[in-house]
C-alpha cells in the first residue's frame, strides 16, 4: 500500500461500528477514494459520507479521521475536496448518546489544523475552497462536548 493509509490494516475495524453496522467495509472505501478513478472515489466518498458523519459520529469515524486527513493532503488522491467536506461534516455532527465518541471525533478533526494551511495554498482552486470552508469550520469550532470545562 505505500505510504498512503499506512496502518489501516492495523485498526480493528470488525470490532467499530458505522451508521449502518459493523464497520470492516470501511478500510476498502477509503482505498478506493485513494487510488480509484472519479467515478469509484466519489462513490466510495458517498458511502463513508453516510456511514462516518453525515448524520452523526461513531467509533468508527474516530479511527477513520487520520486517513481522511491523509487522503485531503495527498494530491493524487482525486476527491480531495469531498474527503474536506467530509472532515466538516463530522466536525458539524454529533453523537448525543456517545458524546466521549462525539469528543473524539471532533478532537481528531481539530488535530489536523495544521494541514489546512498547505491545503488552502494548493494549486487547485477546488481544494483552495474547501480547505477555507474546512478552516472556517475548525476555528468557529464551539459545541458543548469540545469546550474546555
Amino acid at each position: 500500500m505505500g505510504t498512503i493509509l499506512k496502518g489501516m490494516s492495523r485498526v480493528r475495524w470488525h470490532e467499530l461500528t458505522h451508521a449502518y453496522g459493523a464497520a470492516q467495509d470501511v478500510p476498502g472505501r477509503l482505498s478506493r477514494v485513494a487510488w480509484g478513478d472519479a467515478r469509484t472515489s466519489t462513490e466510495a466518498l458517498s458511502d463513508l459520507g453516510l456511514w462516518l458523519g453525515e448524520l452523526a459520529v461513531f467509533d468508527a469515524t474516530v479511527a477513520a479521521v487520520p486517513f481522511l486527513w491523509d487522503l485531503a493532503v495527498t494530491a493524487t488522491v482525486i476527491s480531495r475536496p469531498g474527503v474536506m467536506e467530509l472532515l466538516q461534516a463530522i466536525l458539524e455532527h454529533g453523537s448525543p448518546p456517545r458524546l466521549d465518541v462525539q469528543h473524539a471525533a471532533h478532537q481528531a478533526v481539530l488535530s489536523g489544523k495544521g494541514l489546512v494551511s498547505v491545503l488552502i495554498g494548493d494549486e487547485d482552486p477546488a481544494v483552495q475552497a474547501a480547505a477555507r470552508d474546512l478552516a472556517a469550520a475548525i476555528d468557529s469550532h464551539t459545541c458543548e462536548v469540545c469546550r474546555p470545562k
